[in-house]
């Protein structure tokens, strides 16, 4: 006899839709077991993952297999015995979620509260195992890596900065040795000063051109009459002496 299907139940249709929308619209999703979880240590639970942009859900298996294989994740060896997702959001402050700190969140939660067993998940569409998401739980906080990059960024230009300010000092340094030893080797010797009350070429246009020749005529009249020699003494004897015979 063949039994009469019957349609799920609207509540479980809603919270089927409920899962594959969170699964596709989260982040990250990290699936637990909370066998033997008090209903203290829940709420604790729920309430240390809220600033870190975290929620914490229970359901059922059947219903979380049917939501994940509709939004196409395979969720199903992670989906034995009680199984509670902690879906990364945003924070309290309107930031969004760290899948880093969730994660850190259950695993110091899970210190305290072995109960608490952390199986996988998925990280952007990507399955998770157990160890690797121990992993994500230990690395550095955004907020320390954030400040070692800016760290690490701002070190080359603090160095570079520096020798901008050296460059100035050093050359000054360099100049004022070389002054002190007279000058670097090979440099040419100073010339000679120049003797200001010579004039140069530049200060005497009429040395440029020659001055025009004199007329012949007042080069001869310029010249002065040589006058006679006088005679020899003996000369002017010998002469007397002939006056004297002739008289």
């Amino acid at each position: 006899m063949e039994t009469a299907r019957t349609d799920p139940r609207p509540e479980k249709v809603a919270i089927v839709a409920e899962v594959r929308e969170r699964l596709q619209e989260s982040p990250s999703v990290l699936v637990t077991e909370y066998r033997g979880l008090s209903v203290k240590a829940m709420a604790d639970l729920r309430r240390s993952l809220r600033p870190a942009g975290g929620t914490y859900k229970v359901y059922k298996n059947t219903l979380v297999r049917r939501a994940a294989n509709e939004a196409g994740f395979d969720l199903d060896e992670h989906l034995v015995g009680p199984t509670a997702l902690a879906f990364t959001g945003t924070a309290p402050d309107g930031t969004p979620g760290d899948v880093v700190s969730v994660a850190k969140v259950l695993k110091e939660f899970a210190r305290t509260n072995p109960a608490l067993v952390v199986k996988g998940g998925l990280l952007d569409g990507t399955t998770l195992n157990a160890d690797e998401v121990r992993r994500l739980a230990d690395i550095e906080p955004r907020e320390v890596l954030l400040a070692k990059l800016a760290g690490l960024m701002a070190a080359p230009m603090t160095q570079f900065a520096g020798l901008l300010q050296a460059l100035p000092r050093n050359f000054a340094y360099g100049l004022k040795a070389l002054i002190d030893q007279g000058g670097a080797d090979g440099a040419p010797a100073s010339a000679a000063p120049v003797d200001t009350a010579v004039d140069s070429p530049a200060d005497s246009p009429a040395d440029d051109e020659a001055a025009p020749a004199a007329p012949v005529d007042e080069v001869a009249d310029s010249e002065p009459t040589p006058e006679p020699a006088e005679a020899p003494a003996d000369d002017a004897a010998q002469n007397e002496n002939n006056e004297d015979g002739d008289n």
